[in-house]
């Protein structure tokens, strides 16, 4: 049976996963595209079903699936140009812990491509521990879109502002500030907490208060400051990078 109404409850259901408040409701969120779906079920996610266009032709993973005429399709995806397969995939559940490793924070990023960016490169650059305190809701889908499955990945944990420094009291805090030491030549510690601020108003003074230390990119003349997700990427590459030096 093909689902063509985008009145339909299912289709409801999947279309309200694109904002906050059902992804709440439901304790889901949107996955779209054959790719992303496929590292989602390799990272040991738990998916709940799949939509699929009339028309789509590609695999559905032993997964239940429900066929939607491409009209009301296009009410459930976000992109622009959709691959005809979604995934409701349940919101994992990461309690707030102290961080094992080098971890990074997110202070205030409120575009959501940024926090989704971010997160691809933590992932990348083994920072599996990502502190999220006033930020954008990672399990966005314009977030999943650009973290490229780092959120299947990493341990996402969210809570206050002083919740979340609560638990990162007995890590050291190197924060991103355009006052601090040049990162290049900084010495951080073995283990450490890196703090991204928003993009627009920087670090909050809270996390400024527990910050062990500050370090900056250093720029040219012509350019006042960095995309947030570029500038968490070089800290955290360099970090580990002097890090690995300094403990070698």
């Amino acid at each position: 049976m093909v689902i063509v109404s985008r009145q339909n409850p299912v289709v409801k259901e999947f279309a309200s996963l694109k904002e906050k408040k059902g992804r709440r409701e439901r304790g889901t969120f949107l996955v779209e595209g054959g790719k992303m779906i496929a590292e989602c079920k390799d990272s040991g996610m738990e998916i709940v079903r799949l939509a699929v266009r009339e028309d789509y032709g590609g695999k559905t993973f032993g997964l239940p699936f429900v066929t939607v005429g491409a009209d009301a399709f296009r009410s459930i995806c976000e992109e622009k140009t959709p691959q005809g397969i979604v995934a409701e995939v349940k919101l994992p559940v990461c309690a707030l812990a102290p961080p094992e490793g080098r971890c990074i924070l997110l202070d205030g990023v409120a575009d959501p491509a940024n926090v989704g960016a971010i997160v691809r490169t933590a992932v990348a650059a083994g920072y599996e521990e990502i502190y999220l305190a006033d930020c954008a809701d990672p399990f966005s889908p314009r977030s999943v879109r650009a973290s490229m499955s780092g959120v299947f990945f990493a341990k996402l944990m969210r809570g206050s502002l002083q919740e979340t420094l609560s638990v990162l009291r007995e890590i050291p805090i190197v924060a991103a500030d355009m006052e601090g030491e040049n990162v290049f030549t900084f010495r951080p510690p073995e283990k450490f907490c890196v703090a991204i601020g928003n993009e627009g108003n920087g670090l909050s003074e809270a996390v400024k208060r527990s910050a062990r230390c500050f370090v900056r990119i250093p720029m040219g003349p012509h350019t006042e400051s960095l995309n947030a997700a570029v500038s968490a990427g070089i800290m955290m590459y360099e970090l580990k990078r002097q890090a690995s030096m300094e403990n070698a």
